[in-house]
């Protein structure tokens, strides 16, 4: 009854390839020919946690609802730090890219989410990829200095 070490063995039907199986040969499935992108992506932020209600970015639906004149509170190298964040790369790749250490990029970015009013990383993100155009004017005229 049981198999080898007291654990009872899979059924021949499950391990055994049936005749049919044999003659076809192993199962494939065609991979798509195109992939779309989804027309809408929801930040981490606005999904339920079970057993929370679903929040979502302030703002929601009409950019994140942070004032432009925010980014006068920023510092220009929080700015910089700002302006990388959409790339998706980590702390590391950010620091070697700005010549800094990691820990000042996590300095940086605890700095800008609570100036901010931001909750998370992601956050940041996000609205640096809407102030997209304010943050690369800020950085030409920082390489103009």
């Amino acid at each position: 009854m049981n198999g080898e070490h007291g654990v009872n063995p899979l059924p021949k039907r499950l391990v055994e390839p049936t005749a049919e199986q044999t003659a076809t040969g192993p199962a494939t499935v065609a991979a798509p020919s195109t992939i779309t992108a989804p027309s809408t992506v929801t930040a981490p932020s606005a999904i339920a946690a079970p057993g929370r209600g679903a929040t979502a970015l302030p703002g929601a639906g009409k950019g994140t609802g942070v004032p432009r004149s925010a980014l006068r509170a920023l510092t220009p190298r929080e700015r910089e730090v700002l302006s990388v964040l959409p790339s998706g790369e980590g702390n590391v790749a950010i620091a070697r890219r700005l010549g800094i250490a990691e820990r000042t990029v996590k300095a940086h970015l605890t700095s800008i989410t609570r100036k901010l009013g931001l909750r998370s990383r992601v956050e940041a993100a996000l609205l640096s990829a809407e102030w997209a155009d304010e943050l690369r004017a800020d950085r030409a005229d920082a390489d103009l200095t």
